[in-house]
């Protein structure tokens, strides 16, 4: 049976590659969007520093608001995963890991990023709410408050330092027994930042959400107001990318035109997190809406 033919596929329906469909859809264009439904924004309780929503707003909501309002366009939603992609010809060919084969005259790369957060108990309800990634997205949540950084070596340290800005409260908990050279020990030590070098068995939380505080592996109960987590090594999801030729950073992230979005790859685009830029949300929104702007004048030249 004849594969049918897109005009755009997206894979991934995190923030940018729902703006983008939202975007196509208003272009009317034909459109599949192939998702996991295992995203970084899947994981977020809440997002604090985005335009119309001061009291914060969950990923999952806005995963929930943006597929209602593409589906509402006439864009079609597959959850699968893509595994493999290649050009022929002029068009743009995906398999996918349940067999499937879909084709298509441009792509969105939208596949995001993963952080690497260890097997902690009770640490992911409190995620977005008390318990922190990104200190230029919460930081402001944790000022003046006591913030137990959990993290490992080099990472979790910088991370600990970059708090400071917020707060002088910082205890840094050294999970994985990281390498912290001299210097960086030395501005821990002028910054009244203490080092705990052990294994978190659990995080302590009220009524699940509320962070009180550590438990060790050792027995110890670390307590504070905050918390923030600080590893290293997230996974950038830019395989597919790699796949067709896409020119990739040393650390994965795609590289892309700066006001088209496109690739070094012809008709392929990449917006969000993938993408080398701040990880932040609203970011993603506008990789998401520029990628599907020219995409659609793309589409209008006809290939």
């Amino acid at each position: 049976m004849a594969k049918k033919t897109y005009e755009c596929i997206i894979i991934g329906a995190g923030i940018a590659g729902l703006q983008a469909a939202i975007q196509l859809g208003r272009y009317m264009h034909n459109v599949l969007v192939i998702d996991s439904q295992n995203g970084r924004s899947n994981l977020c309780r809440s997002y604090h520093n985005i335009l119309g929503w001061p009291e914060g707003v969950s990923g999952q909501t806005l995963r929930e608001l943006g597929h209602k309002q593409a589906k509402s366009l006439g864009i079609e939603f597959i959850n699968d995963i893509v595994v493999e992609a290649e050009k022929v010809e002029k068009l743009i060919l995906l398999r996918t890991e349940q067999g499937m084969e879909y084709q298509s005259s441009t792509l969105l790369i939208s596949t995001g990023i993963k952080d690497r957060i260890p097997s902690i108990k009770n640490i992911e309800p409190c995620l977005g709410i008390s318990v922190y990634v990104c200190p230029d997205c919460d930081g402001y949540e944790v000022r003046d408050k006591h913030v137990l950084v959990v993290g490992s070596g080099k990472t979790g340290a910088n991370l600990a330092l970059t708090l400071t800005y917020w707060t002088k409260k910082v205890t840094f908990i050294d999970h994985e027994a990281g390498e912290v050279d001299q210097s960086l020990k030395q501005q821990l030590n002028e910054q009244g930042i203490t080092i705990i070098t052990e294994q978190v068995e659990a995080v302590v939380a009220e009524n699940e959400t509320i962070f009180k505080g550590v438990k060790l592996k050792n027995g110890q109960t670390i307590y504070g107001e905050k918390g923030f987590i600080g590893f290293g090594g997230n996974v950038v999801h830019s395989k597919l990318a790699s796949q067709l030729g896409v020119e990739r950073l040393e650390n994965k992230h795609v590289l892309v035109n700066p006001r088209t979005k496109e690739t070094n790859v012809t008709n392929v685009w990449a917006a969000g997190d993938v993408v080398a830029h701040s990880e932040q949300v609203t970011i993603a929104m506008a990789d998401g809406c520029q990628a599907a702007i020219w995409i659609h004048k793309r589409l209008l030249k006809g290939i």
